[in-house]
């Protein structure tokens, strides 16, 4: 009796376990599955090989690592260690950690923005806009902070390995007349910006302060930027050497729709030397407080508060490198310099200066893009609602700030239903030479 009471029990079992065995093959199944499709999707090994290559020379050993509440990962990393000096012509290269003569001191003071400065449209002042990272950490004197580089940001753009990090090369660069500023029509990209003439003197540096937003970018491979231009050289040749900072959205560079302040240049026209941020060597970082490519916060919103960040880039006399800083006089921070080392042309002076805003059109649809612009409003809505540069000076050969006059900019929009620019003077709130510009994209005037 009890041996068949046994075997009962053991039966029951049997049947009992049949469906947790069966749920456990098919769950077991299905890792399979998924293991397999994702292993299809990722490149060849040595693709990725050369990838993570590339990131190992890229992102060097940390004396502290911050994980930033938007997802970034900032490394500390010894100054004297950072992949600026990776590049061939900075082998010998001695690390600045400030310029030998003091930053460019300004003829007239700089004011806050105000209401009254755009006739009453805002009931408040802009803020000083800072970065994201900053709330979870900071980085150790001697080391300065990077944006850590992933595979998942290489392959995100489907570019190669050489082309990554870098502007498009423009192919398709057309005949410009002599004093036009430096931009193409038909390839996609469009601006709103203001610019001096080519030889109306000798510029050895620039500085704005910018309005900051986070417009809305249609495509993965669009972007909107705000930025800052120094330019020399051949503007129809392969030799125009550029000096750029500002902010910029970039879904495919970052992964993401966050204002981030990036530095660029290039002196061969964009089209093998030179890069976004810390992305490839050359722009040396002495900051241990501000991160190039990392977000910007807070930033602006419609009819609230508003942000606005200064950038100063000007020539070192006696160096001759190129410095960047970032913030108010009272509160800026030298963030680092462009080594005289890598140009060709600016190894002298620039020859014009741009400000403004730039997007890419890639008619998706057959349509123009929705990609806005600034704070995807048109300039005439004012403070509040467009977006700003305001207190445009440039620097003298003697060193010193001087406040660009409102007759010595000229504006250019390619096409004004899609983006404006609207440039103004005004003095008795200390905004001197300014203007509003952006735009919506895709809208009945643009179609």
């Amino acid at each position: 009796m009890m041996h068949t009471a046994m075997k009962k029990r053991r039966r029951r079992r049997r049947r009992h376990g049949q469906p947790h065995h069966l749920h456990l093959l098919v769950s077991l199944l299905l890792l399979l599955l998924h293991h397999h499709r994702a292993c299809a999707a990722l490149p060849s090994s040595p693709k990725m090989a050369r990838i993570q290559q590339h990131l190992d020379r890229a992102n060097k050993p940390a004396l502290r690592t911050i994980q930033s509440m938007d997802g970034d990962t900032i490394d500390c990393v010894p100054r004297h260690k950072q992949h600026a000096l990776d590049h061939p012509l900075l082998k010998n290269h001695r690390i600045q950690s400030a310029p030998p003569r003091p930053m460019p001191a300004s003829a007239t003071a700089t004011f806050r923005a105000s209401a009254a400065a755009s006739g009453g449209n805002s009931t408040g002042r802009a803020r000083a806009a800072w970065q994201t990272w900053h709330h979870a950490g900071h980085c150790p004197k001697g080391t300065v902070p990077v944006r850590r580089t992933t595979a998942e940001d290489v392959l995100r753009g489907g570019r190669s390995l050489f082309r990554f990090g870098r502007k498009r090369h423009r192919r398709d660069r057309a005949p410009r007349a002599a004093n036009a500023p430096d931009v193409v029509t038909g390839n996609g990209h469009e601006h709103a910006i203001a610019y001096t003439a080519v030889g109306q003197q000798e510029v050895y540096g620039a500085k704005a302060t910018i309005n900051v937003w986070d417009p809305a970018i249609q495509e993965p491979n669009g972007f909107s930027l705000s930025q800052l231009w120094l330019l020399s050289g051949s503007f129809n040749g392969s030799d125009l050497n550029s000096i750029e900072a500002g902010w910029q959205v970039s879904p495919e560079l970052y992964g993401d729709s966050r204002p981030r302040l990036f530095t660029y240049w290039t002196s061969d026209a964009y089209e093998a030397t030179g890069c976004y941020n810390a992305l490839c060597p050359g722009f040396v970082q002495t900051s241990s407080r501000v991160a190039i490519g990392a977000a910007i916060s807070p930033v602006s919103s419609l009819a609230g508060e508003q942000y606005d960040m200064t950038l100063l880039i000007w020539k070192d006399p006696k160096l001759g490198n190129w410095w960047l800083s970032y913030g108010d006089a009272g509160a800026s921070q030298l963030v680092g310099y462009w080594p005289a080392e890598l140009f060709t042309h600016l190894s002298g002076h620039a020859s014009m200066v741009e400000w403004g805003g730039e997007v890419v059109n890639t008619s998706p649809g057959g349509a123009h893009t929705a990609t806005q612009m600034g704070s995807g409003r048109f300039a005439s809505e004012g403070f509040g609602r467009a977006s700003y540069f305001r207190n445009l000076e440039t620097v003298d050969a003697g060193n010193s700030l001087a406040p660009v006059s409102l007759d010595a900019v000229q504006t250019l929009a390619e096409d004004g239903g899609c983006y404006d620019i609207r440039k103004a003077y005004d003095e008795r709130d200390g905004w001197g030479t300014h203007f509003y510009y952006g735009g919506p994209g895709h809208n009945p005037a643009c179609p």
